[in-house]
């Protein structure tokens, strides 16, 4: 609170910067560096040394350094599936087999499918519709920026809405800690299952999404973006066509999510750890890629390692981003960015403003902050509090935190969807979010509107 409207300057200047430069790490260690300097008044050699301390404390936190290993080696099994040929083998089977997906909008509805149905964690669902219709979009002259958008519209957003994954424990918990302390009364799971059909931003956004496949709609700089090109191997006939080398190693690792999260958390999936999931899930699907990989004579042992390390490689960048964006994160939640502007939102405002109020603040919150899930365990408490003083709807105040979070998450430059969206897809994490910015932005004016009118006919 302390700080005021620099708490919301510093994200904003940085968001500005990543956008205007197209340099995020630059853009992020700008931010973070000016963010420090406000909270070591004004010291530069004090803020310098809390930039580079503040990035080795980041690793002693377990889940963080999980989920920076995830990134790394997804970017192995990406190398990996290219090298040995299964890239190659399923393209040539959807050419030969599955002629009615051949085509651009095929393409991006087996990107939205396969994004709707995995619906376990958000960065698995973004990962495996990318790394599935990436092959087939290139193939069928869709833009990598486009299948990101897609990526990231059906990640967040449906894990939000069929909440049985680690999402819908985060959120029942909130509920059930406002419940227990007597804020509100009822039950958790029916308010929450209550709250669905208020969700307005992610209803509206997976709408979009299909208005942008089958209508063909490109809006801002999404007109100019330049597919790229597939070319298909100049012994293509000697291809072998199976969807078995691509899609295997992929059912593994979504198999062993849900598995991570029913063993972590001891019998119960709702309590299971996300990060560590994950992690071990890209870990296992790596072992089967080199049991089935080598014997099968696919790759050799020695082209698998040098796969896995290229492949590391390639990730570097992202895991930078995703080490910066982390880093940021912190310092906004040190600045007070949602104190603040919970602070703002308090006053004589009429109820029916309410809902509409809550999930603009919670966007902002999400995009300055580049996390739904901090979102909600700061905007949730605050929301309901204000629901049981304002004798409010209290499933469309759930549905408001959610909405608000997903929003900003899905539009904001630093949240890890939109940098994992934008590395399964395999285009530029800055083109990614300027593309898809005015898709965010019109489905989050639709769900104003909505939340608006929910506003008045629930009071």
């Amino acid at each position: 609170m302390e700080y005021g409207i620099l708490s919301i300057a510093i994200p904003l200047l940085t968001i500005i910067l990543a956008i205007i430069t197209k340099d995020v790490i630059v853009s992020l260690m700008s931010g973070i560096f000016a963010g420090l300097l406000v909270l070591n008044a004004y010291n530069p050699i004090d803020a310098f040394i809390a930039l580079f301390d503040g990035v080795i404390a980041l690793f002693s936190e377990g889940w963080i350094a999980k989920m920076l290993l995830f990134v790394v080696m997804v970017g192995s099994i990406i190398r990996l599936l290219t090298l040995s040929g299964a890239v190659d083998s399923f393209v040539v089977y959807l050419s030969q087999k599955a002629k009615k997906i051949d085509s651009p909008v095929g393409a991006m509805l087996l990107a939205y499918v396969v994004g709707v149905i995995i619906f376990i964690e958000s960065s698995i669902t973004a990962l495996v519709a990318g790394t599935v219709a990436k092959p087939l979009c290139d193939k069928n002259g869709v833009s990598r920026e486009k299948l990101a958008y897609i990526c990231d519209s059906t990640s967040a957003p449906i894990c939000s809405l069929i909440p049985l994954n680690a999402w819908g424990a985060l959120l029942l918990g909130l509920i059930v800690t406002a419940i227990d302390s007597q804020v509100i009364s009822g039950d958790g799971i029916s308010l929450l299952i209550a709250s669905i059909p208020y969700n307005f931003y992610s209803l509206f956004t997976l709408v979009i999404v299909l208005g942008v496949i089958f209508l063909n709609i490109n809006i801002g700089p999404m007109k100019h973006t330049t597919p790229v090109t597939y070319i298909l191997p100049d012994n293509e006939a000697h291809v072998k066509a199976t969807p078995y080398k691509m899609l295997l190693p992929i059912l593994v690792m979504v198999f062993m999510v849900p598995v991570g999260l029913y063993l972590t958390g001891e019998g119960d999936i709702f309590k299971g750890s996300g990060s560590t999931s994950v992690y071990y899930a890209v870990i296992v699907t790596l072992f089967f890629m080199y049991l089935y990989f080598v014997p099968t004579k696919a790759l050799s042992h020695k082209n698998y390692f040098k796969g896995f390390y290229e492949g590391i490689g390639d990730m570097i960048p992202v895991g930078m981003i995703m080490l910066f964006a982390l880093l940021i994160g912190k310092v906004i939640g040190d600045l007070g960015t949602a104190k603040y502007l919970a602070h703002l939102l308090t006053g004589n405002i009429s109820p029916i403003l309410i809902p509409l109020l809550i999930f603009l603040v919670a966007g902002i919150t999400a995009f300055s902050t580049g996390t739904s899930w901090g979102t909600f365990s700061i905007m949730m408490p605050i929301g309901l509090a204000l629901a049981a003083t304002m004798d409010l709807h209290i499933p469309l105040i759930i549905a408001a935190v959610i909405s608000g979070g997903i929003f900003g998450d899905h539009s904001s430059p630093i949240s890890d969807t939109t940098i994992i969206s934008s590395m399964a897809a395999g285009c530029d994490h800055v083109e990614h979010v300027r593309t898809q910015l005015p898709y965010a932005i019109f489905g989050g004016l639709l769900a104003s509107v909505a939340f608006l009118i929910a506003g008045w006919l629930t009071l």
